[in-house]
């Protein structure tokens, strides 16, 4: 995922609520929590876009816990199989996952931040195997295209967006690979 202003992945994965807790009194943003309340008082819990929460955090006025997505039940999961999990549940918002947790790894301390950047590495790379074999299976067959389970789609919806677009592409490149093989062989 870029980090580019105009990038609809940049901004669905900025979008992603964070549980902040208030470690400050701030006043006139009580509308924040949705009450009546003008101020917001410490220890408010209020569950904020990342783009609002990332400003309070670095501004030392809030903490926040790290995401169920991240928890250390995912985490476990992870580690044991990360093909088993399915990705695309786990955060909403065309299921930004990969984009959401290297943003929230930037937020985190040097251990903590490295644990989730090597657990998105794994993951991705322990998952891209199957997606490319899939997309490869799917795309390659001439019936790719006749029968609603031979087109990917129940595989494809367990995935991650990156992975979705990954499969998506590949998926298309082995199709079109398939048919240029088919178009010269008939011309022997």
């Amino acid at each position: 995922m870029e980090d580019d202003y105009y990038s609809i992945d940049a901004i669905l994965a900025s979008n992603q609520k964070l549980q902040c807790i208030f470690s400050v009194d701030v006043s006139n943003l009580g509308y924040l929590d949705g009450g009546t309340e003008e101020d917001i008082k410490v220890g408010t819990k209020i569950q904020l876009p990342y783009w609002m929460a990332s400003i309070l955090l670095l501004g030392d006025y809030a903490d926040f816990t790290i995401p169920a997505p991240f928890s250390s039940r995912v985490k476990n999961a992870l580690n044991a199989e990360p093909r088993s999990v399915r990705l695309s549940g786990l955060v909403g918002g065309g299921g930004q996952w990969y984009g959401f947790g290297k943003m929230i790894a930037h937020l985190l301390q040097n251990e903590q931040s490295d644990e989730l950047i090597n657990i998105l590495m794994k993951t991705f790379q322990q998952r891209l195997v199957d997606v490319m074999d899939q997309a490869q299976h799917f795309g390659g067959s001439a019936n790719s295209g006749s029968r609603s389970g031979d087109t990917g789609a129940e595989f494809r919806e367990g995935l991650e967006a990156t992975e979705r677009a990954l499969f998506s592409l590949a998926q298309d490149v082995t199709s079109k690979t398939r048919q240029w093989y088919e178009s010269t062989e008939k011309k022997r």
